[in-house]
């Protein structure tokens, strides 16, 4: 070997995960030694692993493997290390009495999604028992044209309920026409400002 470039043991003193990662299984270094921590699917472990090793791992509770790795479709990894919670995406300054949606890139596909929603934000409002400004952030954000319109009324019933005002930006000129059309169907102030 013309050098060692990574160390298992070295890392793990310093509190760092070691994996090893085959076709058939993960295996986690831990104190205690190799352990064998997960298992493709349709794999035998006593048979298609541990009978194949010099040595036994330890063995404890082996998680299964996602399936999705093994498919031939792509498995979407982009929008699932891209994707942000939407407890990530709501945030409240006490001490401004501001509440910031950070919508960016977020993605509405279905009604589940303006359901979604529509729960994280009175979950907050009920916490902070009082209307509060709002600002949002739109950029990249994309919406099913047939969505639209329930999206609009949920945003109506929230902005009557939750807030004092309420600031829209983004960047896309098609974004604020959309949303701001259907905004002032609801009766809901349309103003969508592009950032500076």
């Amino acid at each position: 070997m013309e050098q060692v470039t990574f160390s298992g043991a070295h890392a793990l003193e310093r509190g760092r995960p070691v994996l090893y990662v085959t076709e058939r299984c993960v295996f986690r270094l831990t104190r205690e030694g190799l352990e064998l921590a997960e298992v493709a699917p349709g794999i035998d472990p006593e048979r298609d692993i541990l009978a194949r090793m010099d040595f036994r791992p330890l063995v404890r509770k082996p998680a299964t493997m996602d399936a999705a790795i093994f498919r031939a479709a792509a498995m979407g990894l982009r929008d699932k290390l891209l994707s942000i919670s939407l407890e990530e995406r709501i945030r409240y300054d006490a001490q401004a009495e501001t509440l910031f949606y950070n919508f960016e890139n977020l993605r509405v596909t279905s009604p589940k999604d303006i359901e979604d929603i529509r729960a994280a934000v009175e979950r907050l409002c009920r916490r902070i028992g009082r209307k509060v400004d709002l600002v949002v952030n739109y950029d990249g954000f994309d919406i099913l044209e047939d969505l639209v319109a329930d999206y609009a009324a949920m945003v109506k019933e929230l902005t009557e309920r939750y807030y004092r005002r309420v600031t829209r930006y983004t960047t896309s000129a098609f974004m604020r026409m959309k949303l701001g059309e259907a905004l002032e169907r609801r009766g809901v102030a349309p103003h969508i400002y592009e950032r500076g």
